[in-house]
């Protein structure tokens, strides 16, 4: 008997051993495939970080590219119309701006002096307000309205 109970004794030892060693072989397998997975989806984020900087990167260029492109265009527009100004205008205007350097005029100059502002040419009667006047048509609303 004493040979049985140490024969039941040692299988039954014998298969939790080998089921213990079972679930090692298992779960370490899967713990393999889990750093494996894990890699790949690591390299998939690094990729489309990657992806992700280039578009970033191409972006920044062409916006460069565009504001350098419009900052000539405006270099251009505006030389074009300081030609234009001093072509168009009197010699005197001309020699003002060239030696401004601003582009704006001497305040001084008695040519200047005489120069208005613009008029509201609008047809009107004598004491009315003209049609740029702030309240031009208020009356009749007010009027109106009651």
């Amino acid at each position: 008997m004493h040979s049985t109970s140490v024969l039941i004794l040692v299988g039954a030892l014998g298969m939790t051993l080998g089921a213990f060693l079972a679930f090692l072989a298992v779960r370490g397998r899967t713990s393999v495939e889990r750093s494996e997975e894990l890699e790949q989806r690591l390299r998939e984020a690094n990729n489309k970080i990657e992806d992700f900087q280039l578009q970033v990167n191409e972006h920044f260029d062409q916006t460069s590219q565009l504001v350098h492109n419009l900052t000539e265009s405006y270099k251009e527009v505006h030389e074009y119309l300081s030609n234009s100004a001093l072509r168009l205008s009197s010699q005197d205007i001309g020699r003002q701006m060239l030696k401004a350097g601003s582009g704006k005029l001497k305040d001084n100059d008695e040519k200047l002096q005489d120069i208005e502002p613009p008029r509201d040419w609008a047809p009107r009667e004598p004491g009315a307000k003209g049609t740029l006047a702030e309240d031009y048509g208020l009356e009749k609303e007010a009027h109106e309205g009651s």
